[in-house]
Protein backbone atom coordinates (compact mmCIF):
# COMPACT_ATOMS: atom_id res chain seq x y z
CA UNK A 1 0.00 0.00 0.00
CA UNK A 2 1.37 3.29 -0.67
CA UNK A 3 0.26 6.75 1.57
CA UNK A 4 0.82 9.93 -0.09
CA UNK A 5 0.79 12.96 2.53
CA UNK A 6 0.30 16.19 -0.18
CA UNK A 7 0.73 19.34 1.71
CA UNK A 8 1.01 22.75 1.16
CA UNK A 9 -0.76 26.32 1.54
CA UNK A 10 -4.34 26.79 1.32
CA UNK A 11 -5.12 27.20 -2.64
CA UNK A 12 -2.43 25.74 -4.09
CA UNK A 13 -3.57 22.82 -5.79
CA UNK A 14 -3.48 20.08 -3.35
CA UNK A 15 -7.16 18.79 -4.08
CA UNK A 16 -6.93 19.47 -7.20
CA UNK A 17 -3.37 17.56 -8.07
CA UNK A 18 -4.85 15.23 -6.27
CA UNK A 19 -7.88 14.31 -8.27
CA UNK A 20 -5.58 14.65 -11.58
CA UNK A 21 -3.29 11.55 -9.83
CA UNK A 22 -6.20 9.97 -8.82
CA UNK A 23 -7.04 9.65 -12.22
CA UNK A 24 -3.98 8.37 -13.44
CA UNK A 25 -3.57 5.82 -10.87
CA UNK A 26 -5.30 3.46 -8.10
CA UNK A 27 -4.70 5.48 -5.56
CA UNK A 28 -8.20 7.05 -3.57
CA UNK A 29 -7.94 10.50 -2.90
CA UNK A 30 -8.97 12.08 0.59
CA UNK A 31 -9.03 15.64 0.70
CA UNK A 32 -8.98 17.32 3.68
CA UNK A 33 -12.26 19.34 2.80
CA UNK A 34 -13.97 16.27 2.69
CA UNK A 35 -13.98 15.89 6.34
CA UNK A 36 -14.38 19.39 7.67
CA UNK A 37 -17.13 19.93 5.17
CA UNK A 38 -19.37 17.51 7.11
CA UNK A 39 -18.98 19.14 10.28
CA UNK A 40 -19.24 22.58 9.84
CA UNK A 41 -23.11 23.15 8.99
CA UNK A 42 -23.23 21.97 13.01
CA UNK A 43 -20.29 23.49 14.68
CA UNK A 44 -18.82 26.18 12.08
CA UNK A 45 -14.83 26.58 12.32
CA UNK A 46 -14.73 25.61 15.91
CA UNK A 47 -12.80 23.36 18.02
CA UNK A 48 -15.51 20.63 17.87
CA UNK A 49 -15.36 20.63 13.92
CA UNK A 50 -12.09 19.98 14.34
CA UNK A 51 -11.71 17.35 16.76
CA UNK A 52 -14.73 14.99 15.02
CA UNK A 53 -13.07 15.79 11.81
CA UNK A 54 -9.92 14.25 13.00
CA UNK A 55 -11.54 11.37 14.62
CA UNK A 56 -13.00 10.50 11.38
CA UNK A 57 -9.72 11.06 9.67
CA UNK A 58 -8.15 8.71 11.94
CA UNK A 59 -10.75 5.79 11.89
CA UNK A 60 -10.51 6.34 8.10
CA UNK A 61 -6.84 6.06 7.49
CA UNK A 62 -7.23 2.63 10.04
CA UNK A 63 -9.35 0.98 8.28
CA UNK A 64 -7.99 1.86 4.60
CA UNK A 65 -4.31 1.04 6.03
CA UNK A 66 -5.87 -2.51 7.33
CA UNK A 67 -7.44 -2.81 3.39
CA UNK A 68 -6.14 -4.29 0.35
CA UNK A 69 -6.77 -1.06 -1.54
CA UNK A 70 -3.53 0.55 -3.78
CA UNK A 71 -3.12 3.48 -1.57
CA UNK A 72 -4.71 7.16 -0.32
CA UNK A 73 -3.58 10.74 -1.26
CA UNK A 74 -4.78 12.60 1.75
CA UNK A 75 -4.42 16.99 1.58
CA UNK A 76 -2.88 18.43 4.52
CA UNK A 77 -2.34 22.52 5.17
CA UNK A 78 0.50 21.92 7.40
CA UNK A 79 1.77 24.50 9.94
CA UNK A 80 4.89 24.01 10.57
CA UNK A 81 5.26 26.02 13.71
CA UNK A 82 2.28 24.10 14.79
CA UNK A 83 3.34 21.05 17.10
CA UNK A 84 -0.20 19.31 16.99
CA UNK A 85 0.42 19.46 12.95
CA UNK A 86 3.37 17.91 13.29
CA UNK A 87 2.31 15.60 15.67
CA UNK A 88 -0.62 14.82 13.43
CA UNK A 89 1.54 13.96 10.20
CA UNK A 90 3.31 11.74 12.40
CA UNK A 91 0.63 9.55 14.17
CA UNK A 92 -0.64 9.39 10.60
CA UNK A 93 1.98 7.91 8.56
CA UNK A 94 2.58 5.75 11.92
CA UNK A 95 -0.77 4.17 11.23
CA UNK A 96 -0.04 3.16 7.80
CA UNK A 97 3.59 1.85 8.18
CA UNK A 98 2.32 0.19 10.85
CA UNK A 99 0.78 -1.94 8.23
CA UNK A 100 3.69 -2.04 5.94
CA UNK A 101 2.34 1.01 3.66
CA UNK A 102 4.89 2.70 1.05
CA UNK A 103 5.15 6.70 2.56
CA UNK A 104 5.29 9.84 0.02
CA UNK A 105 5.54 13.04 0.80
CA UNK A 106 4.55 15.86 -1.49
CA UNK A 107 4.82 19.38 -0.72
CA UNK A 108 3.16 22.04 -3.17
CA UNK A 109 4.52 25.96 -3.07
CA UNK A 110 3.38 28.67 -5.11
CA UNK A 111 2.73 32.60 -5.43
CA UNK A 112 0.39 34.22 -3.20
CA UNK A 113 -1.10 36.05 -6.36
CA UNK A 114 -1.46 32.46 -7.94
CA UNK A 115 -2.86 31.00 -4.80
CA UNK A 116 -5.73 33.92 -4.95
CA UNK A 117 -6.72 32.98 -8.30
CA UNK A 118 -6.63 29.12 -7.55
CA UNK A 119 -8.83 30.08 -4.35
CA UNK A 120 -12.29 31.25 -6.50
CA UNK A 121 -12.03 28.59 -9.35
CA UNK A 122 -15.40 26.83 -9.86
CA UNK A 123 -13.90 22.87 -9.22
CA UNK A 124 -12.67 24.61 -5.53
CA UNK A 125 -15.68 26.36 -4.80
CA UNK A 126 -18.02 22.97 -5.74
CA UNK A 127 -15.79 20.60 -4.00
CA UNK A 128 -15.82 23.28 -1.00
CA UNK A 129 -19.18 24.96 -0.11
CA UNK A 130 -16.79 26.53 2.71
CA UNK A 131 -14.70 28.48 0.53
CA UNK A 132 -18.07 30.19 -1.67
CA UNK A 133 -17.77 33.27 0.40
CA UNK A 134 -14.76 34.40 -1.74
CA UNK A 135 -13.88 37.67 0.18
CA UNK A 136 -14.02 35.48 3.76
CA UNK A 137 -11.76 32.39 1.77
CA UNK A 138 -9.23 34.88 1.12
CA UNK A 139 -9.04 36.63 4.27
CA UNK A 140 -8.58 33.86 6.09
CA UNK A 141 -6.17 32.41 3.14
CA UNK A 142 -3.91 36.21 3.56
CA UNK A 143 -4.54 35.94 7.90
CA UNK A 144 -2.93 32.07 7.76
CA UNK A 145 -0.31 32.61 6.05
CA UNK A 146 0.87 35.54 8.16
CA UNK A 147 0.03 33.50 11.58
CA UNK A 148 1.63 30.51 10.70
CA UNK A 149 4.77 28.53 8.57
CA UNK A 150 2.92 27.07 5.74
CA UNK A 151 5.96 25.82 3.33
CA UNK A 152 9.02 23.78 5.03
CA UNK A 153 12.61 24.81 5.48
CA UNK A 154 15.19 23.16 3.39
CA UNK A 155 16.31 20.23 5.05
CA UNK A 156 13.23 20.52 7.24
CA UNK A 157 11.84 16.86 5.98
CA UNK A 158 13.75 14.08 6.28
CA UNK A 159 11.40 11.32 4.35
CA UNK A 160 13.44 9.45 1.96
CA UNK A 161 10.38 9.84 -0.62
CA UNK A 162 9.62 13.64 -0.74
CA UNK A 163 9.29 15.72 -3.69
CA UNK A 164 8.70 19.39 -3.58
CA UNK A 165 6.82 21.18 -6.71
CA UNK A 166 6.85 24.87 -6.84
CA UNK A 167 3.19 24.57 -9.23
CA UNK A 168 3.06 28.29 -9.77
CA UNK A 169 2.95 28.15 -13.61
CA UNK A 170 2.15 23.94 -13.68
CA UNK A 171 -0.80 22.54 -14.77
CA UNK A 172 -2.60 20.08 -12.00
CA UNK A 173 -1.78 17.20 -14.79
CA UNK A 174 1.38 18.80 -15.28
CA UNK A 175 2.56 18.11 -11.21
CA UNK A 176 0.26 14.92 -10.80
CA UNK A 177 2.44 13.39 -13.80
CA UNK A 178 5.50 14.36 -12.14
CA UNK A 179 4.46 12.69 -8.61
CA UNK A 180 3.18 9.85 -10.66
CA UNK A 181 6.32 9.75 -12.66
CA UNK A 182 8.90 10.02 -9.53
CA UNK A 183 7.56 7.81 -7.29
CA UNK A 184 6.91 5.06 -10.50
CA UNK A 185 2.87 5.15 -8.97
Amino acid sequence: MKFILLFGPQAVGKMTVGHELSKMTDLKLFHNHMSIELFHPFFGFGSETWRLANLLRRELFESFANSNQYGLIFTYVWGFDLQEDWDFVNQTCDIFESKGAEIYFVELEADIDERLQRNKTPFRLDQKPTKRNVEQSEKDLLKTMERHRLNSTPGEISRENYLRINNTNLSAEEVARLIRDEFML
